[in-house]
């Protein structure tokens, strides 16, 4: 009769893991690595674009409005050029993203009472950089609009709204982009380690001493799975403490919490690495299972685009993916500070996830050759 007990299991892979000190040091240093370099890189907001400045009018109020709109960070005047046929080449070869066209009527017409209007050309090619152009070119104008205004009138703006951002007010994006490394990290390593654990042990010959074992299914695959564990917890650990030295991530929550919900996560992050091992039939098939689940989970989980403005299938498909809540879980807990009683649904969802990944690895697993 087959023992439930996992210790065998459990024992052979912390000494598997202790004389594989190579893999272990890369489990625990490419994360921090990658945190740095994704931390620094990826940046979700658009500042100092390229600019190069068509200025027809030459006068003090074509100079204030090309001030104006440096002030709002978005744009970096780089050159003055003569005509519209070079500021379109400075575009077209890549040196500017924006050029600004100041007709010679600008001031006339604004002091004649009228509209002063101005162009601005834009590269859209990058969608996200020119939104950050048009939003700039907008906030430009209202704000030159409401100077000239209390100017010549001595007239206050009729509205007035003022914003007050929370939780992230300096908008920087890696405070919005680091607590999500965490959970994709921990995706691509707990996924990949799982998914060519079976698959090993039938490449190297061991898995034939495995069948013989009086060990059950269960206590196999707890043995695979909980070294990972706290594998994955020294990975979070040390992406959580260079986040905080290096990026200035706020941690407002309760960090005990947040390792007991990363557990769930953990667990259902090594559940898919399982079932793909019982899928392949060699680590480069489950390494290319494990590439294939990474691409869905970085664009449909909300870790980059916001899931709000994604089609409703895709966002039917998000539900299915871990990471989807573990990101809200992250967030929440780092950067809002809110307790377990706020992330219910989510950590509902990841028990339902994690239970129904490891149910179904642990029964089609077969300790057979075949």
């Amino acid at each position: 009769m087959q023992r439930w007990t996992a210790w065998p299991m459990l024992w052979k892979e912390f000494l598997q893991l202790r004389r594989d000190r190579l893999t272990f040091a890369l489990m625990t240093g490419l994360p921090a690595i990658q945190l740095l370099l994704f931390g620094y890189a990826i940046q979700t907001d658009v500042r100092k674009l390229p600019t190069v400045v068509v200025d027809e009018s030459r006068t003090s109020e074509s100079r204030a409005l090309i001030q104006v709109l440096q002030n709002t960070d978005n744009f970096r005047v780089v050159q003055a050029v003569a005509n519209r046929g070079e500021a379109q080449r400075w575009i077209e070869r890549g040196a500017a993203r924006v050029a600004l066209v100041i007709p010679p009527e600008y001031q006339r017409n604004i002091r004649g009472g009228h509209t002063g209007v101005a162009q601005l050309l834009i590269d859209a090619a990058d969608p996200q950089s020119s939104g950050a152009a048009i939003a700039g070119a907008q906030l430009a104008a209202q704000a030159r609009g409401a100077q000239l205004l209390a100017q010549r009138y001595q007239l206050r703006p009729p509205v007035e709204i003022r914003v007050r951002p929370w939780y992230n007010p300096a908008q920087k994006s890696a405070v919005f982009i680091v607590p999500g490394i965490v959970g994709i990290l921990l995706t691509i390593t707990m996924t990949l380690i799982t998914s060519t654990a079976v698959v090993r042990e039938r490449e190297r010959g061991t898995l034939e001493q495995l069948i013989v074992t009086p060990i059950g299914k269960m206590s196999l695959m707890l043995g695979k799975l909980v070294p990972f564990v706290l594998v994955g917890y020294v990975q979070m650990s040390v992406i959580l403490l260079l986040g905080v030295l290096f990026f200035d991530i706020p941690v407002r929550g309760n960090l005990l919490l947040l390792y007991a919900l990363a557990l769930v996560f953990i667990v259902a992050s090594l559940g898919v690495g399982l079932l793909i091992s019982t899928v392949a039939r060699s680590q480069a098939q489950a390494m290319q299972l494990s590439f294939f689940f990474m691409l869905p989970n970085i664009l449909l989980s909300g870790y980059i685009f916001p899931r709000a403005a994604m089609p409703e299938p895709a966002q039917w498909l998000g539900l299915l993916l871990p990471l989807t809540f573990f990101l809200d879980i992250l967030r929440g807990v780092l950067l809002k500070g809110v307790g377990v009683r706020d992330l219910y649904v989510q950590l509902g969802a990841l028990v339902v996830l994690a239970s129904v990944l490891f149910t179904v690895s642990v029964k089609r697993f077969s300790k057979t050759l075949d």
